[in-house]
């Protein structure tokens, strides 16, 4: 089997997109980031999710973006709340995280070459977070062109490095829909930006308010509220 390297959040998306490498006959390699998030929840899911699904292995670096602040997710910025998501702003959100792709997606390259494998898979998803600049389809073409200059594997090895974002084009429902047709645990994954110290969702922020739409879309009941 083929190996890649699948980052792994602890959230929906992410948890599908390790399902869709698994079945794509994959050998998954799970990387998530301790990165100064505001909480470690999605850390914990990370852990579950990757143990649900036979993951080889799963490694969490530890990158602290609060050095840099700039997010409300890593700064002293306040994580906003709305009462539906059609409350939402539009435009990039307090919740964007600078160049965090771009970082994770590096990581998760020095990781594939020295594993020897040619794959990465990202969740990101340009229709229900078309305000992050790093989850547009452009941005992953440009980044795997970058792979393939940037590393002994694309230059000499002949190697050719691909960056798979399977649900880039897909709504949230869509997604929920191919996870249980692959067998994902929601109830597993965590996916709040502002939980509260038990670790249990806010309900009211961005995450959690795509979510609650997306469920209700796929016409399912979120097992995460009912766990």
């Amino acid at each position: 089997m083929r190996r890649a390297v699948v980052l792994l959040s602890g959230g929906l998306d992410s948890a599908t997109v390790l399902a869709i490498a698994r079945s794509e006959g994959f050998t998954p390699y799970a990387l998530s980031f301790s990165y100064g998030q505001r909480h470690s929840a999605e850390l914990d899911a990370a852990r579950r999710v990757a143990g649900a699904q036979g993951a080889v292995r799963h490694v969490v670096a530890d990158v602290d973006l609060r050095i840099f602040g700039g997010s409300a997710l890593t700064g002293d910025i306040s994580v906003p709340h709305h009462g539906s998501v059609d409350d939402l702003p539009p435009g990039i959100p307090v919740t964007y995280v600078p160049a965090r792709n771009t970082v994770f997606l590096s990581f998760a390259l020095g990781w594939a070459e020295t594993l020897g494998a040619a794959d990465i898979f990202i969740g990101v998803n340009a229709l229900d977070y078309g305000g992050y600049p790093d989850c547009r389809p452009e941005y992953i073409r440009a980044f795997e062109r970058m792979a393939n200059l940037a590393t002994k594997a694309g230059t000499e090895d002949g190697r050719r490095l691909r960056v798979h974002a399977p649900l880039i084009r897909m709504t949230k429902a869509e997604i929920i829909t191919r996870g249980l047709e692959l067998g994902v645990d929601y109830s597993l994954t965590h996916s709040c930006y502002d939980p509260d110290p038990g670790g249990h969702p806010c309900g009211t922020c961005d995450a959690c308010l795509i979510r609650a739409r997306g469920f209700a879309g796929a016409g399912i009941e979120d097992p995460a509220c009912t766990a």
